[in-house]
């Protein structure tokens, strides 16, 4: 349903989707207009009355003349008569897009009793970057100065105008972001919208206002913005006193190309703040603060160790193993926000059931595995099912099942697969095991490629000798039980006088998750048979032949 509105000067076209629940305005930016909006409108429309419309100067909107007709107070003032009409007396779950978002900003620092919340997108408050600039900021100053090229450009006479006239100007934006149909009046909404330029930017950035709000606001980063760099987005931090910062993959017109992401997170911002779910806020991408993370093998060592470092740094932790009450043992460890979840790693049914039930994960840990040592020629069909099953089929199912949940999210994320110096170095004595961790190894690093452009890390931990409960269940596989006993306990022995623990591993498991590092060696043997494998492979031949 459309109709008009008399704005400040103004006669704006309004549209209106959905009958029932709460009201939602969606405010498009420059130079497109609310068909911007139309993928995300759709899906929101089932659960909210959804109110778009053309901002001044676009679409069928009027386009009043003259710079000071564009002014962020005018724009205000047209908000607040859209709002009068669409939803008199309603406070709005608001959402801004590039300019909308600018304006939005401004609407919900000067008159916040009108807004239940704010999802601000690819559009910072002009007053925020500011005082933003004010700082000792050189690098990122100089970065945002370069993505906003454009903005001295449309400071100039005439030439703007010419360049949408044209059609420069169309084809200049699908070079640099083809994500949005900006429709057949584009020449005439780029010419008018320039003056949102001209009538804020100068005057808003050479004398910044003060702009506050407790209005609860979800700052979405698309990570690929050619326009606005996360540095600049991120000046709202200490203007807004409710503010969770989500990072997404994507470009600016990220509500056109996106509208299923973007459409979710609306919806969950609102859940949160109507208490319709448990609220998050995950105002860092450098800490881990209510980010889920999921670890397998944590009912004991490495695994264990990794849960608990991620839970001490905020995180939800899920802590999975084969052995439940050891899982149950880590979750209580790590605090009343974790929770043990028992399952078989190699078991793809229990795996895609443990996936259905988690969903997708900030960080996924593929821990779990078993030791195996022994020839080559002693090692049976099932003995290779069964270490091929944990260490191998372990990590695929993870990285597969969980990944593509991360990558439908669409916010990034990391997973981390624990492999072995052993991927380095053959062995005549771990014939099975080293070819298992060589193995995740490979998949960890074909997986890095694939999901690059999806904003996904992925490492490969590779430890050496550390000293963790491996040591007293691995299989020694041709030998008696007594025998298998004794070689046991000798690795006991040795590993407890190397008396590298598990601790150690889990702080350079976080570290790596930091640094998205590709593959992370950890102990100094680890570090030295990875040097080796690169700079003389002969030499580890060599040393695979000794009898351990």
């Amino acid at each position: 349903m459309s109709n008009t509105v008399r704005g400040d000067g103004a006669d704006l076209a309004v549209q209106r989707r959905g009958t029932a629940g709460p009201a939602v305005l969606l405010v498009h930016g420059y130079p497109d207009t609310h068909r911007v909006w139309d993928g995300v409108a759709d899906r929101l429309a089932g659960r909210f009355r959804v109110i778009t419309y053309d901002v001044r100067g676009a679409g069928a909107s009027s386009r009043p003349s003259g710079r000071a007709a564009y002014r962020l107070d005018r724009l205000t003032a047209d908000m607040r008569a859209v709002l009068d009409a669409a939803a008199p007396g309603e406070k709005v779950h608001l959402v801004g897009h590039d300019w909308g978002s600018i304006q939005s900003w401004e609407a919900v620092c000067t008159m916040p009793d009108r807004f239940a919340s704010f999802t601000s997108i690819s559009g910072p408050s002009l007053d925020h970057v500011g005082h933003w600039t004010r700082g000792f900021h050189p690098a990122r100053s100089l970065r945002q100065a370069l993505h906003s090229w454009y903005i001295a450009f449309f400071q100039t006479p005439v030439v703007p105008e010419l360049s949408w006239r044209t059609g420069a100007g169309r084809r200049l934006l699908s070079l640099m972001d083809g994500g949005a149909d900006f429709g057949p009046t584009l020449p005439a909404d780029g010419a008018h919208g320039v003056n949102l330029y001209r009538a804020n930017v100068p005057d808003r950035l050479a004398r910044p206002r003060e702009r506050r709000t407790d209005v609860p606001v979800q700052l979405v980063i698309p990570e690929d913005d050619p326009f606005v760099t996360p540095a600049i987005a991120e000046a709202a931090r200490p203007h807004a006193s409710d503010l969770w910062i989500r990072r997404v993959q994507g470009r600016h017109w990220i509500p056109a190309a996106r509208p299923d992401l973007v459409a979710r997170l609306v919806a969950e911002h609102i859940d949160q703040v109507t208490g319709a779910i448990e609220p998050l806020r995950r105002t860092s991408p450098a800490d881990f603060a209510d980010r889920l993370v999921v670890v397998t093998g944590a009912g004991s060592g490495i695994g264990r160790s990794t849960a608990l470092a991620f839970a001490r740094r905020g995180a939800r932790v899920v802590a999975a193993d084969l052995d439940g009450a050891a899982a149950k043992e880590t979750a209580a460890l790590a605090g009343a926000s974790a929770r043990a979840y028992e399952v078989d790693v190699s078991d793809a049914a229990a795996m895609e059931k443990f996936a259905a039930e988690i969903g997708a994960p900030d960080v996924l840990v593929n821990n779990a595995g078993i030791g195996m040592a022994g020839s080559l020629l002693d090692h049976t069909t099932e003995d290779w099912e069964r270490l091929l099953g944990v260490n191998l089929w372990g990590v695929i199912h993870g990285s597969r099942l969980f990944g593509r949940l991360m990558v439908e999210r669409g916010e990034g994320g990391h997973i981390v697969n624990t492999a072995s110096a052993a991927a380095f170095m053959p062995s005549r004595t771990l014939p099975a095991y080293s070819t298992s961790k060589a193995a995740v190894l490979m998949l960890t690093e074909c997986l890095r490629a694939e999901l690059a452009s999806e904003g996904i890390g992925v490492t490969a931990v590779c430890p050496g000798i550390v000293n963790t409960a491996i040591t007293r269940t691995t299989s020694f596989v041709g030998l008696s039980a007594d025998d298998q006993d004794e070689q046991r306990k000798r690795a006991v022995r040795a590993y407890g006088l190397r008396n590298y623990g598990p601790d150690q591993v889990a702080e350079r498991i976080v570290a790596a998750v930091r640094a998205n590092k590709a593959v992370q060696p950890v102990t100094p043997e680890a570090h030295l048979a990875r040097l080796i494998s690169r700079v003389s492979p002969g030499a580890l031949r060599l040393l695979a032949r000794i009898r351990l």
